[in-house]
């Protein structure tokens, strides 16, 4: 279950134990391949980086030592300056992805420019039981802690669009990217019933956009 508090934006906890209500929608989902959504994930944090020279914070379960020489090549501008723009975290529980993704607001204190890209690479590894993106050992609980996760999401890419208004010129909003592996079949073949992912369809009321 998911039983934990962490510290948001406010001085005050909160609580875990119910859900909250749905945020107007943000972000985008990606949802299908993990191997084709980290890849997508990865062009997108250098392709901000390196040609709309944003700050952008990833956020993911596999330590990314070196990237892949084709994704290189699709971002010719990429420099090492631009890669000093992208910070890695590697959370390894849904706590610990919640406590980074609270305490963003912390970093701003000593850099004066917000992160303008947020990227949560695999919410699967995160909501889903000790299967790994199995949902066979699925409870009510994950339900909760997928609504949580993605209001908090939510509230701070809010919460730095306000941060980058206020010392920055450029008035883009903090933009939100997630990747999920739904391990239901969301095409079943002609006659056969469909298969619904009640994580998934949590998620789907807090990004605007999903990508399959």
């Amino acid at each position: 279950m998911c039983n934990m508090t962490f510290t948001p934006h406010t001085d005050g906890k909160q609580d875990l134990g119910a859900s909250p209500p749905a945020p107007p929608g943000c972000g985008t989902l990606l949802v299908g391949d993990r191997s084709l959504s980290r890849s997508l994930l990865l062009l997108a944090a250098v392709s901000a980086a390196s040609e709309l020279d944003m700050r952008v914070v990833v956020f993911t379960q596999t330590q990314i030592q070196s990237l892949p020489v084709a994704l290189q090549r699709c971002v010719p501008s990429l420099s090492p300056e631009s890669l000093k723009k992208i910070k890695f975290s590697y959370p390894r529980t849904l706590e610990e992805l919640m406590q980074q993704v609270a305490s963003l607001h912390e970093s701003t204190n000593t850099s004066p420019t917000p992160p303008s890209l947020i990227i949560v690479d695999g919410l699967e590894g995160y909501l889903c039981g000790p299967e790994g993106g199995s949902h066979s050992g699925f409870h009510p609980g994950e339900q909760s802690c997928a609504a949580h996760l993605s209001a908090l999401l939510c509230d701070s890419a809010a919460f730095l669009t306000q941060l980058l208004k206020q010392r920055t010129s450029s008035p883009a909003p903090c933009r939100l990217i997630a990747s999920f592996h739904s391990e239901a079949d969301s095409r079943p073949l002609a006659g056969e019933a469909s298969s619904t992912d009640p994580i998934l369809d949590v998620l789907d009321r807090y990004f605007q956009i999903r990508d399959d």
